[in-house]
């Protein structure tokens, strides 16, 4: 079926005529049970609540907000919202009460679905009294009206709501690494677009399987994931918590996998810990071993059905793609923003460059600016930030293109190479500018660090803060492994520097003890670091690391 022009709510109600019967999503509740929703389940169940929201006579257009982890409710209240005639506001699982409070206050949300989360306690707080809570089948106990009751009571909505394609359609509220997010408004044309693009970049079709568990409050599971499956009409899992992903996995046998680069490392990093890189690189030279190695370390990932796998969100080391390639995963990286549902750049199978995040995706005008800012327009850009006409036109150049903030180059086929954030590019002491997000790939090629932060604004050269993987961390108790790790750490230092500009080589590592995690807002939650938050959590002790002259140091 072509799906060229198709809007969001009419892909719903064509699985909905034409595949009723046809199982759409697999949602685990827990003891290894699942519960199965055939498209016309689904779609019941969405008209549903529809209803049930059209019977609260809310304003025309009001904005509903949606906290939960993944789950098959979270796609079905998408859906009923639209319906319904309303806007959705999805919210971060793993925000805190004040952020929580910001953004249902910002976007005038009176009601919320609070779903299946960690920390609802935390949350709880920033929901004002006067937002009406409906909870989903695996929420924390609460005393809200409940989705089952609602959908029991509920008849379905009749006859198919029809959206205008440039209606506003979702606010997503971006992650941001600085300040208060802001409110990315995209209409059904820019969601229809992006996804129907991005499934035609990857021919996708209604064979696939896919997992879901990156947050769909982020663009990038959204388009390839919630608007992916409703565009080509495959099959979704979802995943039910950290500790049965491998079980999820296994489950799902994915034939696409999606994943963010801290993931990939983490996966990369547990492989390594049962087999150490020196043995696996010599086993995998044996002819007779090669393939067999191959296909029981991606059976061990539940990696070994996928044809497609790919990442995204943040620049993965070109020492991990390698890694992955080497082992028949040709992992495709590729670049989007918010701002453009994820809409901008993927690799191609077979036409992908390491370090490069492809080639523009059909419909998407690149160019660079004399700054070397990448500049980008598509029909998935944005409407503008909800409720900010300031930051709306400072996005956007005079001839409508959105300015990323990110600094580019493109090569002979039109594959992009990005060099830096223009905003995270610091000044050393002698007046030499410094883009750390290079120099931070190369370290990251070290299998026992699991994050980097590349800084040194206003010194003579620049250092860098390096986090162990959790596997890594309780072994440095061990003085003889802490000395062969410093040793490596003093080798990796004198590769990267051979390899940098004179101003760019580092002076020194630290190595840190903290963990960087969302919780403690060093991340965001795609798992991107705050920079900001980082160095000013060190920025003390900066000077006195300078002054010992040492390579290594132990935080």
């Amino acid at each position: 079926m072509d799906a060229t022009n198709k809007l969001p709510l009419e892909m719903v109600y064509h699985w909905e005529k034409n595949k009723a019967n046809a199982l759409y999503m697999t949602q685990p509740i827990g003891d290894g049970n699942v519960v199965e929703y055939t498209w016309g389940r689904a779609v019941d169940e969405a008209r549903r609540m529809a209803a049930y929201l059209k019977s609260l006579n809310l304003p025309e257009k009001s904005r509903i907000g949606l906290i939960s982890k993944n789950c098959a409710q979270w796609i079905m209240t998408d859906w009923a919202i639209w319906m319904a005639g309303h806007i959705s506001v999805p919210l971060y699982p793993t925000l805190n009460a004040d952020t929580v409070n910001y953004i249902l206050d910002h976007a005038g949300c009176e009601v919320l679905f609070v779903g299946k989360l960690d920390d609802w306690d935390m949350m709880k707080p920033g929901v004002p009294e006067s937002v009406r809570c409906i909870s989903y089948p695996l929420s924390p106990p609460n005393d809200f009206e409940t989705w089952d009751d609602i959908v029991g009571k509920f008849p379905p909505l009749e006859g198919e709501t029809r959206r205008d394609p440039d209606e506003l359609a979702t606010i997503v509220y971006t992650s941001g690494s600085t300040g208060r997010p802001k409110g990315v408004m995209l209409s059904f044309r820019n969601m229809a677009f992006a996804a129907t693009g991005g499934m035609e970049v990857l021919g996708v079709g209604p064979s696939e399987r896919m997992l879901s568990y990156l947050p769909l409050a982020h663009v990038f599971e959204r388009t390839f994931v919630e608007l992916g499956s409703l565009y080509a009409g495959f099959h979704l899992f979802f995943a039910e918590s950290l500790d049965t992903f491998v079980q999820d996995l296994q489950r799902a046998q994915p034939t696409l996998f999606l994943s963010v680069p801290r993931l990939w490392v983490k996966f990369q990093h547990g492989v390594l810990q049962k087999m150490p890189k020196k043995k696996l690189d010599r086993l995998m030279k044996v002819p007779l071993l090669n393939k067999v190695i191959k296909k029981k370390i991606l059976k061990g990932l539940g990696l070994d059905k996928v044809k497609l796998a790919g990442s995204g969100s943040a620049p993965l080391s070109s020492d991990v793609l390698d890694w992955y390639r080497n082992l028949g995963l040709e992992l495709l990286e590729g670049y989007g923003m918010s701002e453009n549902f994820a809409y901008s750049h993927m690799n191609k199978p077979g036409r992908s460059r390491t370090g490069y995040v492809g080639e523009a995706a059909p419909g998407v005008e690149v160019r660079i600016s004399e700054q070397g800012e990448v500049l980008i327009k598509s029909p998935a850009t944005m409407m503008g930030y909800y409720k900010d006409e300031e930051k709306t036109k400072e996005a956007f150049t005079e001839d409508g293109f959105l300015r990323t903030g990110d600094k580019g180059e493109i090569d002979e086929m039109g594959r992009l190479k990005l060099t830096g954030r223009l905003k995270e590019i610091f000044k050393t002491s002698k007046g030499k500018y410094i883009a750390p997000a290079p120099i931070e790939n190369r370290l990251m090629s070290h299998d026992a660090i699991e994050m980097v932060c590349v800084s040194g604004a206003n010194q003579t050269q620049p250092y860098a803060l390096v986090m162990l993987g959790e596997e890594v961390q309780p072994k440095t108790a061990d003085e003889n492994f802490r000395k062969e790790l410093e040793a490596s750490f003093k080798n990796l230092i004198q590769e990267v520097n051979k390899t940098v500009d004179p101003h760019e080589q580092l002076a020194f590592i630290t190595v840190v003890k903290d963990e960087w995690s969302i919780e403690n807002s060093f991340l965001t939650p795609t798992l991107k670091l705050k920079r900001n938050v980082v160095e000013d959590a060190y920025q003390a002790k900066v000077d006195s690391w300078y002054a010992k002259r040492q390579p290594v140091i132990w935080q």
